[in-house]
């Protein structure tokens, strides 16, 4: 018969293990005292940490521990990234010998059943023939899927208790040949990986709801069912003939995405809809690259590569609601395929003309061809519709790096970034929306786009005094975007005017930044750092839409850190850091009120928060050493505007705080116990995301 655990009984377990470890706790042993008294040497750091004079390179440590948690398990479970309730195993694991000679064999790993968190690495290596790995790792992440807050009537829209749960995995095998005694023959290495990604994760495209009468809100959760795996082979071979290294390889990798995003619309109603969009993905890549890397003179060096791939994608899908209503532009019997060609080139030549002085210019080119066609059917109105499209991108990337140390005490450094590209891309057939109702076209358009990329980068770093280090800098940025329509079907002057509705679009960064590294005294180290950023967006549609080159959006930000560490004593070592970060994001409508309001701009965005970090080490004695950590954030920029729209911004606190002992009960056997205690607070969600959780957790660590 199967018995059920519960977290009660899970808590008990650890409880009892507990009690085993500090039962295995050594008996004092008697003492003779006619003995002589001989007194031992003083340990080093490093023996005082080991807990002896004799260190052990391989070790086992099994640990036993649990959340407990009160409030919103889901949030707590992704604050936490760990399962709530009790879990144990082996969380470290290392074992290392020689098998012979220049022969050794390792093994790394670590295995947390209840947090599906696994890990195995082997490794066996032959100093002069090659090496054989094997590596297998998986882990879970965990997100809150919940759903959206309405303050006005206090409605909240959970999915579930705990939070959704995503494992990625990866196996891989690979084997190397390095015959050293052969310079002749080149090292040859082959990898096989295998990659997956089971589970759920939760998505910001939420189904609507009725919170209130004639209140339609984007409130209901929605979540990704995700079902992904692939395999690479990959096979590289490298040479080195005189003062050239030469380089080449061939990578197949092929996979398969199953995907959904399910929700449900108007959850209670009489014409709730249950929502899956599905698609499934199948692909094959070939990759072929090759490198060079040549000494031309001592101070003068010249390398190139170039990489060829192909990707093929065959894919189907479906858009549904059940039931149906016929309102929906919905579809099924999605099924379609794609091409693309890839081909890049890179230069590089790296000269140092004086003794101080070095220069690195580059280039990299970039030719990429696509094709698309896909078939499907409209549901709502029961008519096929097919459609291709097909792109065409050249790319053109130079670099220039300058470094300067002729003047003493200083480092300067310059360097310049552009990027030209131009492309088109045209697209046939497929139906789309002209109009709020059935009414549907065709799309014909041709787009051609021109775009040129800037970035200009200076810096310095200055040493003063030989315990003062300032790092001063900056950069400008600019993105320029340009697009013509030779053939356009979309008028343009209304909200389903898509594809062809901007002409330009131009982003501009400017930012400056300084660092100060100062030792006052030979144990405190203490770093500040501070950076400014300004940036803005300008975009400008269509001319028939009349309107013109218009600042969409500006953005400021002041980023301010600093940390210090202090080791007062050598048992004793305390380290501290803060950091703030004002960031607001300014665009046309954040000067807009709805009518009726008195409140202050309700869009405009902001991205305010300060962090707090404490850490402290302290070696009680020779056997015992008690590490604590505290940690703060707090976000205060949630505007509640329910009223008239979706509340945006954030506004949570949260802190956490830890203490572990670690008691060495001899010189290869050690214990520790670690508390933590965690408190999370949320505005947005109306305090339903709102935790406190509690961390218990004891290892054991036997080295041999």
């Amino acid at each position: 018969m199967k018995i059920k655990r519960t977290i009660k009984d899970r808590m008990r377990w650890c409880g009892i293990a507990l009690l085993g470890l500090c039962g295995g706790l050594p008996a004092a042993r008697a003492v003779d005292t006619n003995a002589p008294a001989a007194t031992p040497p003083p340990l080093t750091p490093d023996q005082m940490f080991e807990g002896g004079t004799n260190t052990y390179n391989n070790w086992i440590e099994p640990a036993v521990g649990g959340f407990i948690t009160s409030g919103n398990k889901a949030q707590a479970e992704q604050n936490n990234q760990g399962r709530n309730g009790a879990f144990g195993g082996i969380q470290d694991f290392h074992f290392g010998t020689g098998l012979g000679k220049n022969t050794t064999l390792s093994a790394d790993g670590h295995a947390l059943f209840d947090n599906r968190d696994y890990k195995l690495s082997l490794d066996l290596e032959q100093q002069n023939i090659g090496f054989v790995r094997f590596n297998y790792d998986q882990f879970r992440t965990w997100e809150n899927g919940d759903g959206g807050f309405y303050p006005p009537s206090g409605m909240w829209y959970p999915l579930s208790d705990d939070a959704l749960a995503l494992d990625k995995g990866t196996i891989s095998v690979e084997g190397g040949l390095r015959l050293q005694n052969l310079p002749n023959v080149p090292n040859v290495t082959f990898k096989y990986t295998h990659t997956y990604r089971n589970g759920d994760e939760g998505s910001t495209s939420w189904g609507y709801t009725q919170p209130a009468p004639n209140v339609d809100r984007g409130l209901n959760p929605s979540f990704y069912a995700i079902d992904e795996h692939s395999d690479t082979f990959q096979l590289d071979a490298t040479q080195q003939i005189k003062a050239t290294d030469l380089g080449a390889g061939v990578r197949y990798e092929t996979g398969r995405l199953n995907d959904s995003l399910n929700s449900v619309q108007y959850p209670g109603l009489s014409f709730s809809q249950a929502m899956a969009d599905q698609s499934s993905v199948s692909y094959d890549l070939f990759n072929a690259h090759a490198f060079s890397e040549t000494w031309l003179k001592d101070n003068l060096m010249f390398s190139t590569a170039y990489s060829y791939s192909d990707l093929h994608n065959d894919f189907t899908g479906s858009y549904t609601y059940q039931p149906d209503f016929g309102n929906e532009f919905d579809y099924n019997n999605l099924n379609g395929s794609s091409w693309e060609r890839d081909h890049v080139v890179n230069l590089n030549l790296y000269a140092q003309p004086t003794k101080n002085f070095s220069i690195v210019p580059s280039v990299r080119i970039q030719k990429e061809d696509a094709n698309v066609s896909a078939s499907e059917i409209e549901t709502s109105l029961g008519t096929p519709g097919t459609s291709q499209g097909d792109q065409s991108d050249l790319e053109v990337s130079e670099r220039l790096d300058l470094n300067y140390t002729g003047v003493t005490n200083w480092v300067y450094y310059a360097r310049g970034e552009w990027t030209e590209g131009s492309g088109n891309l045209n697209e046939y057939g497929g139906l789309i929306p002209i109009n709020a109702n059935t009414a549907v076209q065709s799309v014909q358009s041709q787009i051609n786009n021109n775009r040129l990329f800037q970035k200009y980068s200076l810096g310095l770093r200055w040493y003063p005094t030989y315990r003062v280090t300032l790092d001063v800098g900056g950069y400008y940025e600019n993105h320029d975007y340009n697009y013509s329509f030779p053939l356009d079907s979309t008028t343009n002057n209304s909200s389903f005017t898509y594809p062809g509705y901007l002409v330009m679009q131009n982003f501009e960064t400017y930012d400056g930044n300084a660092r100060l590294t100062w030792r006052p005294l030979q144990n405190v180290s203490l770093v500040g750092r501070y950076e400014y950023q300004w940036s803005t967006v300008h975009t400008q549609p269509d001319p028939i839409s009349g309107y013109g080159d218009t600042e969409s959006s500006r953005m400021i930000s002041h980023i301010i850190a600093a940390n210090a560490s202090w080791s007062p004593w050598s048992r004793l070592s305390l380290t501290g850091g803060f950091n703030y970060v004002f960031s607001e994001t300014k665009t046309p409508a954040s000067n807009y009120v709805p009518s009726g309001l008195t409140a202050a701009p309700i869009l405009a965005a902001q991205n305010n928060y300060w962090t707090v970090n404490f850490g402290s080490d302290f070696v009680v004695d020779d056997k015992t050493d008690l590490n604590l950590s505290y940690y703060y954030y707090r976000a205060d920029n949630y505007d509640n505007n329910a009223t008239v729209g979706v509340p945006y911004g954030t506004g949570a606190e949260e802190h956490g705080v830890t203490a572990e002992i670690v008691r060495r009960l001899t010189e290869n056997l050690r214990l520790s116990l670690k508390y933590g205690f965690y408190r999370y607070t949320d505005e947005a969600s109306g305090g339903n995301n709102d935790f406190e959780s509690h961390l218990i957790l004891a290892t054991m660590q036997y080295r041999f």
